[in-house]
Parts: C-alpha cells; sequence; structure tokens
C-alpha cells in the first residue's frame, strides 16, 4: 500500500500534467502554415503524374522535415509573369502565408522584353508586400541565343528585385541540376523529352536544392 502511494506521488503529477498539456493541445491544434506557389508549367508539373509534380515532390520533402505545411499550386502551364501577376490577387488567398514566384522562363521563350518582365514581378512582389507576406523568389537565366544584352538584362532582374524588397532568393530553379554536372548532355537523364521540362528524378532534384530555401521562408511566416 505504502509502495502503490509512493509510486502515485511520483508520477501523478507528471500524469496530471501531461493531461493538462493535452487538452491545452487539442484545445489549441498547431495550424499549418500555408504558401502559395506562384508559377507556370515548372510549378504546374507540366507531363508528370500528379504526385511527381514540383509541389507534391516539394511537400512531401518539408514533410520529410518535420514541417507541417500546406503548398498550394498556383502553377498554370503556358503562363508569362503577366499572367503570374493577373493571378496574384486570388492566389493571395486570406489563409495564404507565404509566397514563392517562379515566373519568366515562358517570357524568355517568346523573348518579351526583358523591362516588361522586370515590371510584372515587380508588381507581384509589390502586392505580396501590401499584404506582409513574405516571399521566395526563384530565378531564371535566359539562353545564350538571345545575345549577351538580353541575357544580362534578363538574368539581373531576379537578383535585383530580391535585393529591392528584401525577399529569399533561390538564384535558378534549374540551379540544383546544373550542379550534378557542368555537361549539358549529363543533364538530359533528368529532363523530358522536350529538352524543357524536369521528368520525376529531376524534380527529385530541384527540390531538394530548393527545399531549404523554403525552410528559410517558413521561418519568415509569422
Amino acid at each position: 500500500m505504502v509502495f502503490a502511494f509512493a509510486r502515485f506521488i511520483t508520477y501523478g503529477p507528471i500524469r496530471a500534467l501531461r493531461n493538462v498539456s493535452l487538452a491545452l493541445l487539442l484545445a489549441n491544434p498547431v495550424s499549418a502554415a500555408t504558401i502559395a506557389a506562384l508559377g507556370d508549367s515548372l510549378t504546374q508539373g507540366y507531363g508528370l503524374a500528379p504526385e511527381e509534380g514540383f509541389v507534391p515532390q516539394l511537400q512531401a520533402w518539408l514533410a520529410a522535415q518535420g514541417q507541417t505545411v500546406t503548398i498550394q499550386n498556383a502553377g498554370v502551364s503556358g503562363d508569362t509573369s503577366a499572367g503570374g501577376l493577373a493571378r496574384l490577387d486570388w492566389t493571395l488567398a486570406p489563409d495564404v502565408q507565404g509566397l514563392i514566384v517562379t515566373l519568366g522562363a515562358n517570357d524568355m521563350l517568346r523573348g518579351i522584353d526583358p523591362a516588361q518582365t522586370r515590371a510584372n514581378l515587380d508588381a507581384i512582389l509589390q502586392g505580396a508586400k501590401a499584404k506582409n507576406i513574405p516571399v521566395l523568389l526563384i530565378g531564371m537565366q535566359a539562353a545564350s541565343n538571345y545575345g549577351p544584352d538580353y541575357k544580362a538584362q534578363f538574368d539581373a532582374i531576379y537578383p535585383d528585385l530580391a535585393a529591392q524588397y528584401s525577399v529569399l532568393l533561390a538564384p535558378s530553379f534549374f540551379a540544383p541540376l546544373v550542379a550534378k554536372s557542368p555537361d549539358p548532355a549529363a543533364l538530359t537523364q533528368y529532363l523530358q523529352p522536350d529538352g524543357l521540362h524536369p521528368n520525376a528524378q529531376g524534380v527529385q532534384v530541384i527540390v531538394s536544392g530548393i527545399g531549404p530555401s523554403v525552410l528559410d521562408l517558413l521561418k519568415e511566416i509569422p
């Protein structure tokens, strides 16, 4: 009897504290952060099974890091920076707490004036700032066949705007693939037959490279 009472003295308060903590947790559950990924086909997951795209693979990667987060897929295949800007207001719904921006690839492919691309991305960052939503801007680089002037103007857009708005920057969506090998021919194993979009394995490599920047974005969410 004395032994049983001693056990109650030892474990009773701990059990009570545990029960109180559980009750508080149930009454105030930890809410998942919600991040919108605004982009084009690279975000949307063009040519891939639903579970193989950038957004689902990124969400799975974050879950493996112990993060409770929902990534909303706001990618539209073929979209330019102008299209992304047109969709910004409804993308930044009241539940959205962070924004990933991956736009500009189609601007470059269509040879759109870099000044226009810059203006559109500037407006997107302005819109996010007005709502106090932290941003991760993912950069793009122009192909060399547009000439050195076009490439210099286009490539400068992303670091310039990231510095201007003090937002996080991932220098290039494809940087994690390029880091695998400097030989372009070796990168075909990570690309779909069109040579423009990553396959499932390529997305996995990209997510592993960009994921840490998304963790940084989560830290900026109040």
